[in-house]
């Protein structure tokens, strides 16, 4: 039988954001902080204290007797310290380290909360339900460069952006130490607010449930949220050191869930993380499938019989890359930007389009008009799973693999002169865009993204580069399809090629509706050869062929050969004025 925590491993990396995590007080038991009980049992002996009463051996049973009620968190605090500063730095003391307890390792986040954040930034997991007081997760996520949701309370869960759109979010059912309503007795774990068993019962209904830390012992109402959930459509683990208890076990049956046993909660996130990192690793397109796909592509081309054999593959290649964009990278557009995330999401999408990429290019060397359609609705299928709230750089950066894929393809059309084929490619607007754009708007890195320089030179290896972005994809489609090219020199040309076509076209296509005095700037800004090589190919071409030029046919740049001319004159007159060169 399949190990279980192998089975979560495969679970949870091919159905992203799928699971949420129910985290208890064992999580944080290596951290050395007490639990909410521990503390209300400490605030007793205090009152016991002033009181001159000695409440050992059973704090408890003392307070009861003494006060003819259960202890409150709320009231003990009051009781011992009157002002909020002294409830807070009496509380500060249980849950935030000393520079002693620092160094050593106490009171900090565990590599458990570690390895969960790093789950949370691949993507895995976007929602964490704990019964725990303490700030050790979003410490953890902080720490990855990710700025989660808390929920402390039902009072803000209105608040909240539907579960698709929820990034990462921490919802602690029990409150936060700081708040002097959270749940510690029998009684005040018997029911939630009805806001709160609302969010739960869809909680445990949507989402796959990963279990460690909770025994499941006390929390009554948390236990009735579980019970009462109708589906089954994604398995419940629970992963607890020894047997689990009766209550634990009868919510497993009841789930039909799967037991995983551990030595500690560090050991095991810190190897699920790392398991589910080996089959990231292994899932990694093999240059072959990419070798496979183009060998495919170039023989459906061959034959006009294989149209619709070409058309599947190229929407098989579509659906499966709009679907990892959906689940992954793209579901996250909250986490804090910095060089690192910036640099491990572009790297991310690079390696989910190197097939299309290689395909791409294909079809723009190649392909007729029919082909380049079919590639065109890849990219409408790409742009259609982009998302509308969220952080402007994550959402803009969205945009970034359907330019890599349109790149390449115009790269292949450069080395055949194929760009009247591949000017369909810009036929219609865009789908899946906020209101109707244009391709040629949108495929230059100065088009998708509002600040290029600053959140481009965030990418590793570019703080110091012009174009940013555009010396970034030049790499990658270099790494990719680098091989079709006789030497980096004459690819560097044809990349010149691709990027001024691309901002006369933007240029044209503006015309009606903007200025024409535009150009979205690119290498060409400071590489003058190049500049000078492209725009002698062009107008060579408008004198020999005039009329026929595949610059007039494709309609790109105007519909006559004077018009063509016109565009090459202006982008001449408007590079000098990018003096920001």
């Amino acid at each position: 039988m399949l190990d279980p925590s192998i089975s979560l491993a495969f679970s949870m990396q091919s159905n992203r954001g799928v699971y949420a995590l129910l985290l208890g007080s064992g999580l944080s038991r290596s951290s050395r902080i007490p639990t909410g009980w521990e503390i209300v049992l400490e605030l007793v002996r205090k009152v016991a204290r002033l009181e001159g009463a000695d409440c050992e051996p059973d704090p408890e049973a003392w307070y009861v007797e003494r006060f003819e009620k259960q202890p409150d968190y709320g009231e003990l605090l009051d009781a011992i310290a009157r002002t909020p500063d002294e409830r807070q730095a009496l509380l500060r003391s249980y849950f935030e380290p000393t520079d002693d307890e620092r160094d050593d390792g106490a009171k900090m986040p565990t590599k458990a909360h570690r390895a969960i954040a790093k789950l949370v930034r691949g993507g895995y997991v976007r929602l964490i339900v704990t019964t725990n007081f303490d700030r050790l997760t979003e410490r953890a996520l902080e720490d990855e460069g990710i700025a989660p949701i808390v929920v402390s309370g039902p009072d803000q869960l209105a608040g909240l952006p539907p579960f698709a759109h929820l990034g990462c979010c921490v919802v602690k059912v029990h409150g936060d130490y700081l708040d002097t309503r959270i749940r510690n007795t029998p009684t005040e774990l018997e029911a939630y607010a009805p806001e709160m068993n609302r969010f739960l019962d869809r909680v445990f209904d949507e989402f796959g449930m990963l279990v460690c830390g909770w025994s499941a012992d006390w929390d009554t109402a948390l236990r009735a949220c579980i019970e009462r959930a109708p589906s089954r459509r994604y398995s419940m683990y629970w992963a607890a050191r020894g047997t689990l208890g009766t209550s634990a076990d009868a919510l497993l049956t009841l789930r039909a869930g799967h037991s995983i046993p551990i030595q500690g909660a560090d050991e095991f996130f810190d190897d699920l993380q790392s398991k589910i990192e080996s089959i990231e690793d292994f899932n990694t397109p093999h240059p072959l499938s990419a070798a496979v796909a183009v060998a495919s592509v170039k023989r459906f081309l061959r034959d006009s019989s294989h149209r619709i054999r070409l058309a599947d593959l190229l929407d098989s290649l579509g659906r499966a890359l709009a679907a990892e964009l959906r689940d992954g990278p793209f579901a996250d557009v909250h986490s804090q930007v910095n060089r690192e995330s910036v640099t491990q999401r572009v790297r991310t999408y690079d390696s989910m389009t190197s097939t299309l990429v290689s395909v791409a290019a294909a079809c723009g060397r190649w392909g007729d008009a029919s082909a380049i359609r079919q590639l065109r609705r890849v990219l409408d299928r790409i742009y259609a799973v982009r998302q509308n709230g969220g952080l402007n750089v994550w959402l803009n950066y969205q945009c970034y693999p359907a330019a890599l894929i349109g790149y390449a393809a115009l790269l292949g059309a450069s080395l055949s002169d194929n760009l009247a084929a591949v000017a369909k490619m810009f036929e219609n607007e865009v789908r899946g865009m906020n209101r109707g754009t244009p391709l040629a708007q949108i495929l230059p890195p100065f088009c998708f993204l509002q600040d290029p320089e600053g959140w481009g030179r965030l990418l590793e290896g570019m703080d110091r580069r012009r174009a940013p972005v555009n010396n970034w994809m030049e790499e990658t489609l270099f790494n990719f399809i680098g091989d079709e090219f006789v030497s980096r020199s004459e690819f560097e040309d044809h990349f010149d090629w691709v990027e001024i076509v691309l901002a006369i076209a933007c240029r044209q296509s503006r015309a009606t509706t903007q200025s024409r005095d535009w150009f979205p700037p690119a290498t060409f800004g400071y590489r003058s050869a190049g500049l000078e090589s492209v725009t002698a190919r062009i107008n060579t071409s408008l004198d020999e062929l005039d009329e026929h030029s595949p610059y007039v046919l494709s309609g790109l740049f105007g519909a006559t050969t004077q018009e063509c001319r016109e565009a090459v004159v202006a982008l001449n007159q408007f590079v000098p004025n990018l003096r920001w060169w």
